[in-house]
């Protein structure tokens, strides 16, 4: 039987959280460009002067059902690990797990993803059939269910590896836990990041060197415009599975390679190909994703830190303490709260980030047509919603929208 665990102490999540917000705060204010656009604020162009109103209106109807779907979706997942975390009969069926502690953690993550999974299945679904009523994909439902299940596997391994690694901490030191699990939290984060592009892409897609020829060429001489070392430029089969078009950069160093969906390679013109590339290959000239990860390992403090002090309000009134693999479900269910709730400072910064990679494109390629015909048609091919609500947008958008991405277009080729 193990030895009943702390909360931590009070001290010690109190450091652990002030470090870790202040950290956030920092570099943020360091490293997040707050005023990126030349001249100040923009105004979108009018949509009717980018697309016709056929193409209006059938953008809108695909997202007003879009939304239906991954909303729906959203709502009864947070409120099925609410039911799980916040409840004592939800708490109750996890008492009946059996087997070491980290094997009961384990089985609780895995309980835990497939009971979401199994209920948020008849939404995500719908998504599928509404993609390809619209024509966005292409790829076979037996090709859909494989993307699922490989989706869910690698969900439910880094979920159980963070999980264990948290409540085995919690278990070896009972009031230092907040430290040690933030500061391995913090390795692990910054480890995902520099692994995620041999370990994790290569799971949902095939690369291939993009063929010697005028593309591959005026890549290379892009990035070398901007100051960004690349190792490669790879092709993804994405087409298999969608219609859209995107282009990113990713790994650091001898890994880092330029990789170009084969659809965007097949379709777009030269130059708006190199508009998207230029984009991305800003965001590594900012180091955009050292950014994230850097961001991302402030949070991480901030939220242990937290966690151990709502923890320990929670053991007081009866609830699982740290340390035992009980605590499974009500860790996820604040962690879904919290992401949910801290969406709107996430996605902020993101869009700030995407706007510099934006400004940079326009300045590298020169050519804010490209640009401009660029991110219609990519909007087009997505039928991404030109006038989102505002409030939707500002909560769950990560990008600016292409109205606002063309008057940046249109500001920096009078400029």
């Amino acid at each position: 039987m193990t030895e009943p665990v702390g909360d931590g102490g009070r001290r010690t999540a109190l450091v652990v959280a002030a470090v870790g917000g202040l950290a956030f705060v920092a570099l943020a204010w360091w490293l997040v460009p707050w005023d990126p656009v030349p001249g100040g604020a923009l105004a979108p162009v009018p949509a009717e002067s980018v697309f016709s109103s056929a193409e209006i209106q059938r953008a809108e109807e695909f997202s007003r059902w879009a939304r239906v779907w991954s909303w729906s979706s959203l709502v009864l997942s947070l409120l099925l690990a609410c039911w799980f975390g916040f409840t004592r009969r939800g708490r109750a069926l996890f008492q009946r797990l059996r087997g070491p502690w980290w094997l009961q953690v384990v089985q609780a993550v895995v309980v835990l993803a497939l009971a979401g999974r199994l209920l948020t299945l008849p939404f995500a679904v719908a998504q599928r059939m509404l993609r390809r009523d619209y024509g966005l994909s292409n790829q076979p439902w037996s090709g859909f269910a494989v993307d699922l299940l490989k989706g869910e596997l690698v969900g439910i391994v880094l979920t159980a590896l963070g999980l264990v690694v948290v409540i085995a901490c919690a278990r070896r030191w009972r009031r230092a836990w907040p430290a040690v699990a933030g500061g391995l939290l913090v390795a692990l984060i910054a480890v995902g990041s520099f692994v995620h592009p041999v370990v994790i892409e290569p799971i949902f897609n095939d690369f291939t060197p993009l063929a010697e020829g005028p593309l591959r060429t005026e890549i290379f001489a892009v990035a070398d415009e901007e100051g960004v070392p690349i190792d490669d430029v790879l092709v993804a089969d994405a087409s298999r599975r969608t219609t859209t078009l995107n282009a990113y950069v990713s790994g650091f160093g001898g890994t880092r390679r330029v990789v170009v969906y084969d659809n965007l390679v097949e379709s777009l013109p030269q130059d708006q190909a190199l508009s998207v590339i230029a984009h991305e290959l800003a965001h590594a000239r900012h180091h955009d994703v050292v950014t994230g990860t850097a961001l991302g390992s402030a949070g991480a403090l901030l939220g242990v830190g937290l966690l151990a002090l709502l923890l320990g309000r929670l053991r007081r009134r009866g609830w699982p303490e740290m340390g035992e693999p009980g605590v499974v479900p009500v860790l996820l269910a604040l962690v879904a709260v919290a992401s949910l709730v801290t969406a709107p400072v996430q996605n902020g910064i993101s869009r700030q980030i995407e706007t510099r990679a934006d400004v940079d494109a326009l300045g590298t390629t020169g050519d804010s047509q490209a640009f401009a015909d660029m991110q219609r048609e990519l909007a087009r091919r997505s039928l991404a919603d030109p006038t989102p609500m505002a409030w939707s947008h500002w909560w769950f958008g990560s990008h600016p929208t292409v109205l606002m991405r063309i008057a940046l277009a249109v500001r920096m080729d009078r400029d």
